[in-house]
């Protein structure tokens, strides 16, 4: 049994915590593309970040600068907005390259696509459009048009880390 329970400072259950070399960029990018602003930052003395929030439609994502010696830990956030198409505009103009083009599937409910913020997380924005009904996921996966959405879904991100891991190897 679940129960409904109040978390502090407008945080969930889970609330995601990106870690970035350039978390002051990040938030820029988070501001501009979902037309936000961030709640708080908490400078450490060197001027990196110690710790910020920002608030994307009642759901808060804490960041903080990660130190030079430590390794990139990109991150994968799928948010839900209301015009996909727009989020993505902007999210371009803000320094985002498209990872997986515009799509509308019918297995997930959604038109979406995923980009690449200028520090290396991945993000699914993606705008709903139906909900899926379980009885029916038969018959989408086997259609091939589907298939295929799913497919370059598939393809874009491995070939993405792929190309990761060869940077990492050179």
């Amino acid at each position: 049994m679940t129960t409904t329970r109040r978390f502090p400072g407008g945080k969930a259950a889970v609330t995601p915590y990106v870690v970035v070399k350039g978390a002051a960029r990040f938030l820029e990018f988070v501001e501009e593309t979902f037309e936000v602003q961030r709640s708080f930052g908490v400078p450490n003395e060197d001027g990196t970040l110690g710790h910020a929030e920002i608030t994307i439609d009642g759901s808060v994502l804490m960041t903080f600068d990660a130190r030079p010696d430590w390794p990139d830990t990109p991150a994968f956030l799928s948010v839900f907005v209301a015009d996909v198409d727009a989020v993505l505009a902007r999210a371009l103009a803000a320094g985002a390259t498209l990872l997986t083009p515009m799509m509308e599937s019918r297995i997930s409910g959604d038109r979406g696509c995923r980009i690449t913020d200028p520090l290396g997380n991945i993000w699914w924005p993606q705008t709903p459009l139906h909900e899926v009904d379980p009885a029916e996921l038969e018959d989408v996966f086997s259609d091939p048009d589907e298939l295929a959405k799913m497919k370059v879904a598939v393809d874009t991100l491995v070939d993405e880390m792929h190309r990761r891991a060869d940077l990492l190897r050179s």
